[in-house]
């Protein structure tokens, strides 16, 4: 299973989930959960009264999807509930099941119903099941013959067909937040489960593995067993050794963030300027100590409208697609798209009038330029709405074989006032042309 921290270990014989693993397991399978006061990070499905509460004390019967990036919890969310609820629990992988092995499933469950015992189907990324395997589904669902745990990385609701939705409580997890990480990675030195204080973790290390991590327990606690075994027995986890026994030069953020920002700001910066080779650097920097790529994404596609505009209308079409590609895909796979999206804004042409057009609309609202709609662009869909002159003199445009007419569209008070002055660079060179002929008509006095 892609969620690996939460893999179930089952025994074939009857199905039912095991908690956890034997000393010899990973460490991020002994860490597993063991009960929900144990899960960190989702504490909005937790709630008093949540669904999930209320599945788990065995007073809900829906079936539920549990939709959330890799190492957040699902398949540990899926165990919970059938060992709280003392049900059958059966896994899936999307990855490897077909429509038979679902029906073969079903046909068990349906012969343990009959003697009271009730099954949790979880199905692992089952957005990967085809609409024929999510249909096979429905029946068994419908008719509770099983309870059905569905966890994706994906949206359901482009990913699960409608039926399985409408017969399901949709609960999405949040990535972990940094202190949520940090409680997994403490907590796995000091249990007797993982580490059992057999090292210590120095305080910079666990900074740096909980950055590595990228909002995934799985990763953190992975990095974190790898570690200790180069410190050895009653050994110390220093950046270092994290460093070494990852053979990565981790980029070395301090706890306080500064050089985090420091190299976000470096890395903007050098995007803006056009140094294509600079912002590389500072990408490979911020991959390689584990930046959340949604945070990179984000910065890029604020920027394709800041700092390019304009001047490359499709550096935003750009950014957003590696937004959209990073949620799909994630990583390591979407580290080409960003590097796609970074190599695209460097090298556009630069311009930031978009930027300063809407700071100097905006300062004027704020200096009180607001004004009246002039009369003829009012609403005039209204009873009344013709006597009070609204709408009364309006043209048009589509009616003028130029598609454009000679009228006023702005308050009185700003009638002439010019907040886009697009620059010579890229394709607002071509704008600059054909926005001073627009103008001209539009002020044109009738």
């Amino acid at each position: 299973m892609a969620d690996g921290l939460f893999d179930v270990v089952s025994d074939p014989g009857d199905g039912e989930g095991i908690p956890g693993g034997g000393p010899s397991a990973p460490l991020a399978v002994r860490m597993r959960p063991a009960s929900l006061d144990e899960v960190v990070g989702q504490d909005h499905l937790l709630r008093d009264g949540s669904p999930l509460r209320r599945l788990v004390d065995g007073s809900g019967a829906a079936s539920v999807i549990l939709y959330g990036p890799p190492g957040t919890g699902k398949t540990t969310l899926a165990s919970l509930i059938s060992q709280a609820t003392g049900r059958r629990f059966e896994a899936l992988s999307a990855l490897s099941a077909g429509v038979k092995d679902v029906r073969a499933v079903i046909d068990v469950a349906r012969r343990a119903a009959v003697h009271g015992k009730q099954t949790v189907l979880f199905i692992d990324e089952v957005h990967r099941f085809s609409k024929t395997q999510q249909d096979a589904l429905l029946a068994a669902v419908e008719n509770r013959v099983v309870l059905l745990v569905a966890a994706t990385t994906e949206n359901p609701s482009f990913s699960v067909v409608a039926p399985l939705l409408s017969r399901s409580l949709i609960l999405q997890l949040q990535p972990l937040g940094a202190d949520a990480v940090r409680t997994v990675v403490e907590r796995a030195v000091a249990d007797p489960r993982g580490l059992d204080g057999s090292v210590t973790v120095e305080p910079d290390a666990v900074e740096l593995l909980v950055q590595l991590a990228a909002g995934d327990a799985r990763r953190a606690l992975t990095a974190l067993e790898v570690a200790s075994e180069t410190a050895g027995v009653a050994g110390s986890v220093t950046v270092e050794v994290v460093e070494q026994s990852l053979d990565k030069a981790a980029v070395r953020y301090d706890r306080d963030g500064d050089q985090h920002y420091d190299v976000v700001s470096a890395f903007i910066k050098s995007i803006r300027g056009s140094d294509v080779d600079a912002a590389l650097h500072y990408l490979a920097r911020m991959l390689t100590a584990g930046e959340d790529p949604r945070f990179i994404a984000r910065r890029l596609t604020i920027l394709a409208s800041e700092d390019v505009g304009m001047a490359d209308p499709t550096a935003l079409l750009t950014a957003v697609a590696a937004a959209q590609t990073v949620a799909l895909i994630g990583m390591p796979e979407a580290q080409l798209t960003l590097a796609h999206a970074t190599v695209h804004l460097a090298t556009s042409p630069k311009s930031n009038a978009v930027t300063t057009a809407l700071g100097a609309a905006m300062g004027d609202i704020k200096a009180g330029k607001a004004g009246l709609v002039p009369p003829h662009l009012r609403d005039g869909h209204y009873s009344g709405a013709a006597a009070l002159g609204n709408a009364q003199g309006y043209v048009y445009p589509h009616d003028d074989p130029d598609g454009i007419v000679a009228q006023q569209y702005a308050p009185d008070d700003l009638v002439g006032v010019d907040y886009y002055r697009p620059t010579t660079h890229g394709a607002e060179r071509d704008i600059a042309g054909r926005l001073d002929k627009l103008r001209a008509i539009l002020r044109r006095r009738r």
